[in-house]
């Protein structure tokens, strides 16, 4: 009897499998507002869901559906200009975005550099497959992986050895320069979750006087649905409501619980709404209704409302 099951990239899925697409493409768009419309009408005709960033300097997109609506996107995206942009695939849940949203801005990662620092579209960092970067670690090549992610992402789950510059958001790479300053003439790897914000990450650190650097092609996405439970530790972190993601593999639980230490990949949101950190939780350390705040001054502050 045929199994109801389906094989797609390392997933077993079940009957109506959903599938996250992740994808983006640095180059010249003129009309962006022409494109975010293309782009909504066949992803609404399809019933995809998620996030799109459209902008004169390119696209940014992670959309969900089922697997066959997902391959007819592809299919259908028959804009030259992508016509070599790169689709990464991952198991989805049917409920990864609340709807379809496709906005047009001014970058598609909003860092503010100007186009003399980074701009992908002129000049960005050397890349480095996934397969080199492996031969790399099982050498012990001398080379310094420097993540590009916001911190609360390193937090659940990182490549071994690699360096966190202690950002919450791109824009802030500037400021972690005196920390990194150290590596100027070490050889270099950038890495990120897709790929996308290590185009200007790169670029930025090679515009700052880094004389070695390079990127990680198809990111950390690439490498951990080639080598799973391989080098990049713990869970992959996701803007969606998957909040981490792994492709099977040997692996431990790197991420620790903000309050008590203990190992957890459970992330939480402070219950104080002024504050509404975004932080690894336990179980332990949620209240009944699952609720936790990140400090003690966060839940004195819910004592001092109720009491005013």
């Amino acid at each position: 009897m045929p199994s109801d099951k389906k094989h797609i990239k390392g997933y077993v899925y079940q009957t109506m499998p959903y599938q996250v697409l992740l994808f983006y493409k640095y180059t010249d768009v003129s009309d962006p507002e022409a494109l975010a419309a293309q782009i909504r009408s066949l992803a609404e005709g399809l019933s995809l869901t998620g996030r799109v960033i459209v902008a004169t300097e390119g696209i940014n997109a992670t959309l969900e559906g089922t697997v066959e609506n997902t391959e007819s996107f592809i299919a259908q995206f028959t804009d030259p200009r992508f016509a070599d942009m790169q689709y990464k695939k991952s198991a989805g849940t049917g409920k990864s975005f609340p709807k379809l949203s496709v906005k047009v801005r001014k970058e598609i990662v909003g860092t503010g550099f100007t186009q003399d620092e980074a701009d992908p579209r002129v000049s960005t960092a050397p890349r480095i497959t996934a397969d080199e970067l492996r031969s790399w670690y099982e050498s012990d090549k001398d080379f310094v992986v420097v993540d590009m992610r916001n911190n609360y992402e390193f937090a659940s789950g990182h490549f071994k050895n690699s360096i966190e510059p202690g950002i919450s958001a791109s824009r802030h790479l500037p400021l972690a320069m005196e920390k990194l300053a150290p590596l100027k003439d070490k050889k270099v790897v950038t890495v990120c979750t897709g790929g996308i914000r290590c185009e200007k990450m790169s670029a930025y650190l090679m515009h700052k006087g880094f004389k070695d650097v390079q990127q990680l092609d198809g990111g950390i996405h690439t490498y951990m649905e080639k080598y799973p439970g391989k080098d990049f530790q713990g869970t992959l972190y996701t803007f969606d409501q998957r909040v981490t993601m792994n492709f099977g593999g040997e692996r431990e639980i790197v991420g620790t619980c903000h309050l008590c230490g203990a190992q957890t990949e459970r992330y939480a949101d402070c219950a104080d709404l002024t504050c509404h950190l975004h932080f690894l939780a336990c179980d332990n350390c949620r209240d009944s209704e699952g609720k936790v705040y990140c400090s003690n001054e966060c839940a004195k502050q819910l004592v001092r409302s109720d009491l005013a």
